[in-house]
Protein backbone atom coordinates (compact mmCIF):
# COMPACT_ATOMS: atom_id res chain seq x y z
CA UNK A 1 0.00 0.00 0.00
CA UNK A 2 1.55 3.68 -0.61
CA UNK A 3 0.62 6.77 -0.14
CA UNK A 4 0.45 10.22 -2.56
CA UNK A 5 2.02 13.20 -2.36
CA UNK A 6 -1.27 15.34 -4.13
CA UNK A 7 -4.19 14.23 -1.53
CA UNK A 8 -7.61 14.74 -3.40
CA UNK A 9 -8.57 17.64 -0.65
CA UNK A 10 -5.43 19.03 -2.13
CA UNK A 11 -3.81 19.66 1.60
CA UNK A 12 -0.43 19.44 2.26
CA UNK A 13 1.89 18.40 5.20
CA UNK A 14 1.64 20.07 9.01
CA UNK A 15 4.14 22.98 9.33
CA UNK A 16 6.47 22.89 11.74
CA UNK A 17 4.49 25.18 13.87
CA UNK A 18 1.23 22.61 13.82
CA UNK A 19 3.62 19.67 15.02
CA UNK A 20 5.12 21.77 17.90
CA UNK A 21 1.78 22.56 19.11
CA UNK A 22 0.46 19.91 18.30
CA UNK A 23 2.89 17.16 19.04
CA UNK A 24 3.91 18.75 21.94
CA UNK A 25 0.22 18.43 23.20
CA UNK A 26 0.13 15.53 22.38
CA UNK A 27 3.75 13.95 24.15
CA UNK A 28 2.85 15.53 27.12
CA UNK A 29 -0.58 14.04 28.02
CA UNK A 30 1.33 10.73 27.19
CA UNK A 31 4.13 11.19 29.58
CA UNK A 32 1.62 12.26 32.31
CA UNK A 33 -0.30 9.25 31.55
CA UNK A 34 2.34 6.67 31.21
CA UNK A 35 5.54 7.82 33.24
CA UNK A 36 4.83 5.49 36.16
CA UNK A 37 5.28 2.23 33.99
CA UNK A 38 8.47 3.66 32.46
CA UNK A 39 9.77 3.91 36.50
CA UNK A 40 8.73 0.12 37.09
CA UNK A 41 10.49 -1.07 33.26
CA UNK A 42 13.87 1.04 34.24
CA UNK A 43 14.05 -0.42 38.12
CA UNK A 44 13.28 -3.91 36.35
CA UNK A 45 15.87 -3.46 33.44
CA UNK A 46 18.50 -2.17 36.08
CA UNK A 47 17.53 -5.58 38.69
CA UNK A 48 20.51 -7.93 38.48
CA UNK A 49 18.99 -10.66 40.30
CA UNK A 50 19.03 -14.29 38.65
CA UNK A 51 16.02 -15.76 39.07
CA UNK A 52 16.36 -19.46 40.99
CA UNK A 53 15.15 -22.30 39.37
CA UNK A 54 11.41 -22.50 40.55
CA UNK A 55 11.43 -19.39 42.37
CA UNK A 56 8.18 -16.85 41.34
CA UNK A 57 9.24 -13.94 38.85
CA UNK A 58 9.47 -10.57 40.21
CA UNK A 59 6.70 -9.03 37.78
CA UNK A 60 5.30 -5.31 37.18
CA UNK A 61 3.16 -5.46 39.70
CA UNK A 62 5.56 -6.13 42.08
CA UNK A 63 7.91 -4.27 41.47
CA UNK A 64 5.58 -0.93 41.55
CA UNK A 65 4.15 -2.06 44.63
CA UNK A 66 7.66 -2.32 46.38
CA UNK A 67 8.52 1.48 44.70
CA UNK A 68 5.18 2.62 45.94
CA UNK A 69 5.99 0.95 49.52
CA UNK A 70 9.77 2.07 50.29
CA UNK A 71 9.46 5.28 48.04
CA UNK A 72 5.96 6.89 48.12
CA UNK A 73 3.53 6.94 44.51
CA UNK A 74 5.97 9.94 43.60
CA UNK A 75 8.72 7.42 43.07
CA UNK A 76 6.78 6.13 40.68
CA UNK A 77 7.37 9.49 38.45
CA UNK A 78 10.97 10.42 38.96
CA UNK A 79 12.86 11.39 35.96
CA UNK A 80 9.55 13.03 34.85
CA UNK A 81 10.82 16.73 34.80
CA UNK A 82 13.62 15.60 32.41
CA UNK A 83 10.82 13.74 30.00
CA UNK A 84 8.22 16.79 30.27
CA UNK A 85 11.83 19.18 29.16
CA UNK A 86 12.27 17.07 26.29
CA UNK A 87 9.09 16.24 25.87
CA UNK A 88 7.73 19.10 23.04
CA UNK A 89 11.01 19.43 21.25
CA UNK A 90 10.84 15.62 20.45
CA UNK A 91 7.61 15.01 19.38
CA UNK A 92 7.99 18.53 16.75
CA UNK A 93 11.34 17.03 15.25
CA UNK A 94 9.45 13.14 15.18
CA UNK A 95 6.53 14.50 12.93
CA UNK A 96 8.21 17.25 11.05
CA UNK A 97 11.39 14.94 10.06
CA UNK A 98 9.10 12.07 9.48
CA UNK A 99 6.90 14.33 7.18
CA UNK A 100 10.25 16.05 5.19
CA UNK A 101 11.48 12.41 4.95
CA UNK A 102 8.42 10.74 3.07
CA UNK A 103 8.64 13.80 1.01
CA UNK A 104 12.16 13.44 -0.06
CA UNK A 105 11.59 9.76 -0.73
CA UNK A 106 8.68 10.14 -2.57
CA UNK A 107 8.66 9.37 -6.66
CA UNK A 108 8.85 11.90 -9.21
CA UNK A 109 5.16 10.82 -9.45
CA UNK A 110 4.14 11.76 -5.88
CA UNK A 111 3.59 8.17 -4.59
CA UNK A 112 5.33 7.09 -0.78
CA UNK A 113 5.87 3.81 -0.77
CA UNK A 114 5.42 1.11 2.05
CA UNK A 115 9.14 0.78 1.99
CA UNK A 116 9.69 5.09 1.46
CA UNK A 117 6.95 5.25 5.10
CA UNK A 118 9.40 2.69 6.69
CA UNK A 119 12.72 4.71 6.20
CA UNK A 120 11.05 7.93 6.90
CA UNK A 121 10.09 6.64 10.23
CA UNK A 122 13.95 4.90 10.42
CA UNK A 123 15.01 8.16 9.77
CA UNK A 124 12.63 10.20 11.95
CA UNK A 125 13.65 8.12 14.84
CA UNK A 126 17.62 8.41 14.54
CA UNK A 127 16.86 11.89 14.19
CA UNK A 128 14.96 12.75 17.50
CA UNK A 129 17.29 10.46 19.50
CA UNK A 130 20.78 12.42 18.71
CA UNK A 131 18.72 15.58 19.29
CA UNK A 132 16.76 15.05 22.24
CA UNK A 133 16.16 11.68 23.53
CA UNK A 134 19.38 10.11 24.71
CA UNK A 135 20.59 13.21 26.47
CA UNK A 136 16.80 13.05 28.25
CA UNK A 137 16.99 9.52 28.81
CA UNK A 138 20.85 9.79 30.51
CA UNK A 139 18.86 12.09 33.05
CA UNK A 140 15.59 10.53 33.55
CA UNK A 141 17.45 6.75 34.19
CA UNK A 142 19.81 8.33 36.76
CA UNK A 143 16.80 10.06 39.05
CA UNK A 144 15.00 6.64 38.68
CA UNK A 145 17.45 4.72 39.44
CA UNK A 146 18.01 6.19 43.19
CA UNK A 147 15.77 4.36 45.37
CA UNK A 148 15.65 7.46 47.92
CA UNK A 149 11.98 8.40 49.59
CA UNK A 150 10.80 11.88 48.45
CA UNK A 151 8.28 11.83 51.34
CA UNK A 152 11.78 11.71 53.76
CA UNK A 153 13.33 14.88 53.53
CA UNK A 154 16.36 13.72 55.32
CA UNK A 155 16.78 10.74 52.83
CA UNK A 156 18.82 13.50 49.96
CA UNK A 157 19.29 11.82 46.81
CA UNK A 158 22.44 12.38 44.58
CA UNK A 159 20.80 13.94 42.18
CA UNK A 160 18.07 16.04 43.12
CA UNK A 161 15.63 17.31 40.18
CA UNK A 162 16.07 16.79 36.19
CA UNK A 163 18.35 20.56 36.57
CA UNK A 164 20.37 19.41 39.40
CA UNK A 165 20.98 15.82 37.72
CA UNK A 166 22.14 16.97 34.45
CA UNK A 167 24.74 19.55 36.18
CA UNK A 168 26.19 17.12 38.29
CA UNK A 169 26.23 14.84 35.25
CA UNK A 170 28.13 17.07 33.34
CA UNK A 171 30.59 18.25 35.78
CA UNK A 172 31.22 14.71 37.04
CA UNK A 173 31.65 12.80 33.77
CA UNK A 174 31.53 15.89 31.24
CA UNK A 175 29.12 16.88 28.30
CA UNK A 176 29.60 13.63 26.40
CA UNK A 177 28.13 11.57 29.40
CA UNK A 178 24.84 13.04 28.08
CA UNK A 179 25.25 11.15 24.75
CA UNK A 180 26.21 7.68 26.23
CA UNK A 181 24.22 5.09 24.71
CA UNK A 182 23.63 7.29 21.54
CA UNK A 183 23.98 4.50 19.11
CA UNK A 184 21.88 2.09 21.13
CA UNK A 185 19.14 4.74 21.41
CA UNK A 186 19.21 5.67 17.71
CA UNK A 187 19.13 1.70 16.95
CA UNK A 188 15.70 1.78 19.47
CA UNK A 189 13.94 5.18 18.55
CA UNK A 190 14.60 4.23 14.65
CA UNK A 191 13.27 0.66 14.93
CA UNK A 192 10.31 2.44 17.28
CA UNK A 193 9.48 4.64 14.71
CA UNK A 194 10.02 2.74 11.70
CA UNK A 195 7.64 0.02 12.79
CA UNK A 196 4.90 2.33 14.30
CA UNK A 197 4.97 5.04 11.63
CA UNK A 198 3.96 2.42 8.61
CA UNK A 199 2.06 0.15 10.72
CA UNK A 200 -0.21 3.08 12.15
CA UNK A 201 0.25 4.49 8.25
CA UNK A 202 -1.31 0.91 6.72
CA UNK A 203 -3.53 0.95 9.27
CA UNK A 204 -5.29 4.28 9.21
CA UNK A 205 -5.46 4.54 5.39
CA UNK A 206 -6.84 0.58 4.99
CA UNK A 207 -9.63 2.12 7.16
CA UNK A 208 -10.41 5.44 5.47
CA UNK A 209 -10.19 3.00 2.42
CA UNK A 210 -12.92 0.45 3.87
CA UNK A 211 -14.68 3.24 5.34
CA UNK A 212 -15.41 5.45 2.31
CA UNK A 213 -15.81 9.18 2.74
CA UNK A 214 -12.61 10.22 4.03
CA UNK A 215 -10.25 10.91 1.41
CA UNK A 216 -12.62 13.97 -0.51
CA UNK A 217 -12.78 15.44 2.52
CA UNK A 218 -10.15 15.24 4.66
CA UNK A 219 -11.52 14.19 7.77
CA UNK A 220 -9.52 12.36 10.91
CA UNK A 221 -11.04 8.86 11.33
CA UNK A 222 -12.97 9.14 14.51
CA UNK A 223 -10.95 9.10 18.02
CA UNK A 224 -11.77 5.84 19.62
CA UNK A 225 -10.55 4.40 15.65
CA UNK A 226 -7.17 6.07 16.19
CA UNK A 227 -6.83 4.90 19.81
CA UNK A 228 -6.84 1.44 18.46
CA UNK A 229 -4.58 1.47 15.53
CA UNK A 230 -2.27 3.39 17.51
CA UNK A 231 -2.43 1.07 20.62
CA UNK A 232 -2.08 -1.87 18.13
CA UNK A 233 1.22 -0.16 16.05
CA UNK A 234 2.85 0.94 19.51
CA UNK A 235 3.06 -2.72 20.82
CA UNK A 236 4.72 -3.76 17.90
CA UNK A 237 7.75 -1.40 18.18
CA UNK A 238 8.75 -3.28 21.85
CA UNK A 239 8.42 -6.59 20.73
CA UNK A 240 11.15 -6.16 18.00
CA UNK A 241 13.69 -4.09 20.26
CA UNK A 242 13.61 -5.39 23.76
CA UNK A 243 16.97 -6.54 24.44
CA UNK A 244 18.45 -2.96 22.65
CA UNK A 245 15.97 -1.39 24.72
CA UNK A 246 17.50 -3.18 28.28
CA UNK A 247 21.15 -2.84 27.32
CA UNK A 248 20.90 0.74 26.87
CA UNK A 249 19.10 1.48 30.30
CA UNK A 250 22.09 -0.22 31.94
CA UNK A 251 24.66 1.58 29.84
CA UNK A 252 23.34 4.60 30.84
CA UNK A 253 23.17 4.29 34.44
CA UNK A 254 26.86 3.42 34.48
CA UNK A 255 29.94 5.93 34.55
CA UNK A 256 32.15 6.30 32.16
CA UNK A 257 35.12 3.41 32.36
CA UNK A 258 38.48 5.34 31.58
CA UNK A 259 40.26 3.60 28.50
CA UNK A 260 37.10 1.05 27.78
CA UNK A 261 35.17 1.90 24.49
CA UNK A 262 31.40 2.23 23.48
CA UNK A 263 31.22 -1.17 21.81
CA UNK A 264 33.35 -2.72 24.57
CA UNK A 265 30.91 -1.36 27.23
CA UNK A 266 27.85 -2.67 25.42
CA UNK A 267 29.38 -6.42 24.55
CA UNK A 268 30.44 -6.10 28.30
CA UNK A 269 26.93 -5.66 29.86
CA UNK A 270 25.23 -7.94 27.20
CA UNK A 271 27.70 -10.92 28.32
CA UNK A 272 27.62 -10.80 31.86
CA UNK A 273 23.76 -10.65 31.02
CA UNK A 274 23.70 -13.58 29.73
CA UNK A 275 26.11 -15.24 31.59
CA UNK A 276 24.61 -14.35 35.30
CA UNK A 277 20.85 -14.15 34.43
CA UNK A 278 20.15 -16.26 31.50
CA UNK A 279 18.22 -14.95 28.14
CA UNK A 280 15.37 -13.70 30.02
CA UNK A 281 17.31 -10.77 31.13
CA UNK A 282 17.28 -9.15 27.70
CA UNK A 283 13.58 -9.13 28.07
CA UNK A 284 13.06 -7.62 31.76
CA UNK A 285 10.84 -5.23 31.72
CA UNK A 286 9.16 -6.25 28.40
CA UNK A 287 5.30 -6.36 29.81
CA UNK A 288 5.89 -2.55 31.18
CA UNK A 289 7.36 -1.53 28.23
CA UNK A 290 4.65 -2.37 26.26
CA UNK A 291 1.80 -1.43 28.58
CA UNK A 292 3.65 2.19 28.67
CA UNK A 293 4.52 2.24 24.90
CA UNK A 294 1.41 0.86 23.27
CA UNK A 295 -0.95 3.24 25.30
CA UNK A 296 1.42 6.24 24.87
CA UNK A 297 1.42 5.54 21.22
CA UNK A 298 -2.43 5.68 21.16
CA UNK A 299 -2.29 8.81 23.68
CA UNK A 300 -0.05 10.36 21.20
CA UNK A 301 -1.80 9.71 17.73
CA UNK A 302 -4.78 10.52 18.69
CA UNK A 303 -3.94 13.99 20.70
CA UNK A 304 -1.96 14.68 17.77
CA UNK A 305 -4.60 14.14 15.21
CA UNK A 306 -7.11 15.68 17.42
CA UNK A 307 -5.15 19.25 17.55
CA UNK A 308 -3.86 18.93 14.28
CA UNK A 309 -7.12 19.08 13.22
CA UNK A 310 -8.32 22.03 15.54
CA UNK A 311 -5.07 24.15 14.36
CA UNK A 312 -5.65 23.87 10.53
CA UNK A 313 -9.54 24.51 10.89
CA UNK A 314 -8.47 27.75 13.34
CA UNK A 315 -6.86 30.73 11.39
CA UNK A 316 -4.76 30.63 8.71
CA UNK A 317 -3.50 27.42 7.27
CA UNK A 318 -0.64 26.01 8.61
CA UNK A 319 1.10 23.79 5.45
CA UNK A 320 4.53 24.03 4.16
CA UNK A 321 5.09 21.98 0.39
CA UNK A 322 2.78 20.20 -1.27
CA UNK A 323 2.96 16.61 0.19
CA UNK A 324 -0.08 15.13 1.22
CA UNK A 325 -0.18 11.64 3.35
Amino acid sequence: MATTVNGKDGKGPPSAATNLIAGGGAGMMEALACHPLDTIKVRMQLSRRARQPGAPKRGFIKTGAEIIKRETPLGLYKGLGAVLTGIVPKMAIRFTSFETYKQMLASDTGIVSGQATFLAGLSAGVTEAVAVVTPMEVIKIRLQAQHHSMADPLDIPKYRNAAHACYTVVKEEGVGALYRGVSLTALRQGSNQAVNFTAYTYFKKWLQEYQGGYEEGGKNLPSWQTTIIGLVSGAMGPLSNAPIDTIKTRLQKMPAEEGVSALQRITKIAGEMFKQEGFHAFYKGITPRIMRVAPGQAVTFTVYEFLKEKLEKSGPVMITGKYEE
